[in-house]
């Protein structure tokens, strides 16, 4: 199902996919990284993969991507487009348990709105840009003793925007399931194991 949304005085296209398992237990809202769009390979494996874990799916494009534009929105105006996106999701979908998130800055944008009191169950993260490529100092983490809500983020151990040792200590004491796989970058694959993930932590919400 595809809908058309307006937001910050423009439209953006999204696209409900039912889950494929018995259920439909949760509606996750899933936001791109900012090099990508909601027909990129990843966010299609992405969807496929957890519609068999009972998640119903929205995937969307952040509004200067629908544009065909390059050059990434502001912050306020990607969180907009994001709100405008679940709100539609939630009056379509009904009620059950909301997940937000995304890939790299999609699921740094699902943050920042949970930080910031975004009504949600829990956030799912693939790939966080803790830091800029290169800049470990630069970290991006002000705001993530703000999130209430439970998080499941998966990162790759070789990722060059979310060393390691950084990112542990960045979360440290904050309840987060953190979960690195092994020898994969930035753009790791969305496998089976990204499904079973999700699962079992869907089933603790």
């Amino acid at each position: 199902m595809k809908w058309r949304i307006a937001a910050e005085g423009e439209e953006t296209t999204a696209v409900f996919e039912p889950a494929t398992a018995a259920g439909g237990k949760a509606l996750f809202v899933a936001a791109h990284g900012a090099g990508s769009h909601m027909d990129h390979r990843s966010m299609l494996q992405l969807s496929e993969v957890l519609r068999q874990r009972s998640f119903d799916v929205v995937r969307f494009n952040f509004l200067y991507r629908e544009k065909g534009a390059r050059a990434t929105d502001r912050m306020p105006r990607l969180q907009a487009c994001f709100s405008a996106v679940v709100e539609r999701a939630r009056s379509e979908a009904g009620a059950r348990k909301l997940v937000i998130g995304g890939r790299s800055m999609g699921g740094r944008v699902a943050s920042m709105l949970a930080a910031e009191g975004f009504a949600c169950d829990g956030l799912l993260l693939l790939a966080y840009p803790l830091h800029p490529a290169g800049k470990p100092e630069r970290l991006r983490d002000q705001h993530l003793a703000r999130i209430k809500v439970p998080v499941l983020c998966i990162n790759g151990t070789r990722d060059l925007l979310c060393q390691q040792d950084r990112m542990g200590r960045a979360i440290d004491g904050l309840g987060w399931q953190m979960h690195w796989l092994e020898g994969k970058d930035h753009s790791f694959p969305v496998t089976d194991e990204t499904g079973e993930l999700a699962g079992r932590w869907l089933a603790t919400l």
